[in-house]
């Protein structure tokens, strides 16, 4: 398999868990907080804004009780040349079960290679993600077009427990929806109010807040069952980033549902923002996995591999 469609995949991979929510950096400490108090969901919004924090519990629990929107976003990242660059996306994203089918197109995509595809569709479903590599990539995957990437799987199989702890973190993440980065934003201490807003042609209140890393990650549920030692070195490794917070922006429709989110981080090499355009609330998440025959199943093709490298290395011997 070339590098291209590495990193094409990569890419793809990378996007898709931004959007589903790894950006979030929380498991489910939003719920919590967002549970702690009441709010009447179905009452009918206020011009003013209304209390900030009751009316984003009032969304949050309209929000979870959905299951499913249509979701239109834009992930911008700004960097080296070879790291900047955008990705759009548009499709479905359902949660409780965590699902996604979307479309992908941008700069970041073809990563300005020949024989691109302009475009991929990614599916995520039951733990997996699924990428179309488009027809000339299907050529070097012995015709069959679809990379299956089972994340759970390949840490179970590692047999490494750090690596199946980041891992299975990451799918948790992955399975956020906008109702738990509601919650996370009622955890920043300067949570606010700006004003009304039309998004979409909806009449909307636009909050905002900024969480540092240190004020997510004690929301985060996974980080706190972390031995002392590897926790110290995820805040090392992120320091080492220069990633200070995140600033986060959620627009709220007189349905009490959110019309639009943003996201915004900045490092020392790069700077990557994230607008999340949210319709059809309750809609159908009917996702299914691609054919099994025209899938190539990453780790099982890993597996294959190194099976043959001991071989080769045995007879050799």
């Amino acid at each position: 398999m070339s590098k291209t469609t590495w990193k094409r995949a990569g890419v793809a991979l990378t996007a898709a868990a931004l959007v589903a929510g790894l950006a979030g950096c929380n498991d489910d400490g939003g719920d919590k907080k967002a549970a702690g108090g009441k709010a009447d969901a179905s009452a009918p919004a206020k011009k003013d804004g209304g209390d900030a924090t009751q009316v984003l519990r009032a969304a949050y629990e309209k929000t979870s009780a959905a299951k499913a929107a249509k979701i239109k976003a834009t992930i911008t990242t700004q960097g080296t040349p070879e790291e900047s660059g955008t990705i759009e996306m548009s499709g479905v994203q359902g949660w409780a079960p965590a699902t996604m089918d979307v479309t992908m197109k941008g700069s970041m995509l073809g990563a300005g290679t020949p024989g691109a595809p302009e475009q991929m569709r990614v599916v995520m479903l039951d733990n997996a993600m699924y990428m179309d590599m488009g027809a000339e990539q299907a050529a070097q995957m012995d015709g069959k077009r679809w990379m299956k990437m089972d994340l759970k799987s390949i840490a179970e199989a590692s047999g490494d427990k750090a690596l199946q702890k980041q891992m299975t973190g990451n799918l948790d993440s992955m399975n956020q929806d906008p109702a738990q980065q509601l919650g996370l934003l009622l955890e920043s201490p300067d949570l606010k109010h700006v004003g009304p807003e039309k998004v979409n042609g909806m009449e909307t209140r636009h909050y905002k807040g900024t969480l540092t890393f240190e004020q997510m990650l004690k929301t985060n549920d996974s980080a706190k069952v972390l031995p002392k030692e590897d926790y110290d070195k995820l805040i090392e490794n992120v320091k080492k980033t220069g990633l200070k917070g995140y600033d986060m922006e959620i627009w709220v429709n007189e349905d009490n549902y959110p019309a639009r989110m943003k996201l915004g981080m900045k490092m020392d090499a790069a700077t990557v923002h994230m607008t999340m355009d949210y319709s059809d609330y309750g809609t159908k998440s009917a996702v299914q996995a691609p054919p099994a025959a025209e899938t190539v199943d990453l780790f099982k093709m890993l597996q294959e591999a190194g099976a043959g490298a001991g071989a080769a290395a045995g007879a050799q011997g």
